[in-house]
């Protein structure tokens, strides 16, 4: 705790986590090559969820001008629309559709999140700076600079969650996207180290927005523009501290109006390593299933069991699952559920619909499939508790497993095997595995929602992955435009 005398009028030098935030996106040399690599396969799969998303009504009334007309010429554009938006609503309006589906990249610790959101932030910036640049010849902002970003917001993101866990005290993970968008969005635009504490400093003054719309039994659709709204939020601080507004040195440590007397039980952060590139290289891929991801592997050891429950629905008797701590706490859910939200943040619904069908996609979480009465049947008859193990191989870094089993068993005694996996397709030990099914997403998504021959020039750009890092970001953003 900052231990400058309350009483006194004479500013602290800036708390050194805000410090070390702008030390590390100002001048840290990203070196890895496989970080760069994810990064790209990162940047792919959150443009995908996007064209998933344009699908989706309840998402497409977000986008656009906040008020009717307030557009922007040559601003930054919107994925699969015609907008042009100032940057700090393109922001938002990327950040939404990125994150509508619960489908993009995913890191859990201490504090669970998608770092991916930060691309909502990301792109919209760089699109901005880029335009007027771009038509008239000069130097612009490319798609390796974007994944500079990226890996360096991701690395924010990350690190902080690793042991501090914000839901724990009632606060949204989009704290962190706030976090590291306000970060590199400063320094995107030109700012200074001063500049980027002081809009980081904005950011925690900022505090955060409440998990009440991700919980039972006010659950809600707020959780997938959230992190567009944290987008929003950081380039309008980077915008004023650009201009010059000034920041708050001791806005974590004050005694009594600081961050951390005020919303961390007076509590400072923990970290378990140093900003690198660590959080990129180990990043949770959401490829097969729209699903929150302390739930993936349980839909992946409903999938395998399908074939030999389906045909016994009525027979059941109980179904066993077993998961980590986080996923006992967050999405074990009994009772009616209301909505999509509340259903793809339940347990129970998301291991009932493939034992069911063989499938768990987008769709399957709105009311025509919900309707059908085998669902809570199954639900009705699950038991969820957690696994010690899985919750250990969960916070191991070296693992970063995320567990979960699942075991039917009948009225006449029988049972199946009691299915476990330790982590998910999307995991790094799994990339060879995941990367072809992640691009196999990529293209579906694509050809949902634009052009066949526009579908065709992205593919041929992305195939190539030294063209792809070279392309001007305005010719990125017009090749997804509408």
């Amino acid at each position: 705790m900052s231990q400058h005398d309350i009483r006194s009028a004479q500013r602290p030098d800036p708390d050194p986590e805000m410090a070390a935030i702008a030390d590390y996106v100002a001048d840290y040399h990203l070196s890895s090559t496989e970080a760069f690599q994810t990064a790209r396969y990162m940047l792919m799969d959150s443009l995908a969820c996007a064209m998933l998303a344009m699908k989706h009504p309840e998402c497409v009334k977000h986008l656009g001008p906040l008020v009717p007309g307030a557009e922007l010429k040559g601003g930054a554009r919107v994925p699969g629309t015609s907008f042009e938006l100032d940057p700090v609503q393109a922001a938002y309006n990327i950040g939404v559709q990125m994150r509508w589906l619960d489908f993009n990249d995913t890191w859990l610790a201490a504090e669970w999140g998608h770092p991916s959101d930060n691309l909502g932030t990301i792109l919209a910036v760089a699109d901005y700076l880029s335009r007027k640049p771009a038509a008239e010849g000069g130097k612009v902002l490319t798609v390796r600079d974007v994944l500079a970003y990226a890996i360096k917001a991701h690395e924010i993101q990350g690190c902080y969650a690793l042991k501090n866990s914000f839901n724990r005290v009632g606060l949204d993970h989009v704290i962190l996207v706030r976090l590291a968008s306000t970060a590199v969005a400063t320094h995107m635009m030109g700012g200074s180290r001063e500049q980027i504490i002081n809009a980081v400093s904005h950011s925690w003054i900022d505090n955060g927005v409440l998990r009440t719309y991700r919980h039972a039994p006010n659950a809600g659709p707020r959780k997938s523009w959230a992190a567009g709204d944290a987008c929003r939020r950081a380039v309008t601080h980077a915008l004023n501290a650009i201009k010059g507004c000034v920041g708050y040195p001791s806005a974590l440590t004050a005694k009594t109006w600081g961050f951390y007397d005020v919303a961390f039980n007076g509590k400072a952060f923990e970290f378990e390593r140093p900003f690198g590139s660590y959080v990129m290289e180990n990043v949770l891929f959401k490829i097969s299933f729209p699903a929150e991801f302390h739930a993936q592997t349980a839909v992946e050891c409903a999938m395998k069991l399908h074939p030999h429950v389906a045909p016994k629905l009525d027979q059941v008797e109980r179904i066993m699952i077993e998961t980590q701590e986080a996923g006992a706490r967050i999405i074990d859910k009994t009772g009616p559920l209301a909505n999509y939200a509340d259903r793809d943040h339940c347990i129970q619904y998301m291991v009932a619909v493939p034992l069911i069908f063989g499938r768990l996609n987008a769709d399957d979480y709105g009311d025509a499939v919900a309707a059908d009465p085998r669902i809570d049947a199954l639900r009705a008859s699950m038991q969820v508790s957690e696994n010690p193990q899985f919750t250990k191989d969960y916070f191991d870094p070296d693992k970063r497993y995320i567990g979960n089993s699942v075991q039917v068993f009948f009225k006449d005694g029988t049972a199946t095997e009691k299915v476990s996996i330790d982590y998910p397709i999307g995991h790094r030990n799994r990339r060879g595995e995941g990367i072809p099914v992640l691009l196999q997403k990529f293209e579906s998504a694509l050809r949902g929602h634009l052009p066949a021959h526009r579908v065709e020039q992205i593919l041929e750009l992305t195939r190539d992955p030294a063209q792809f890092e070279a392309t001007p970001v305005p010719k990125l953003m017009a090749l997804f435009s509408a």
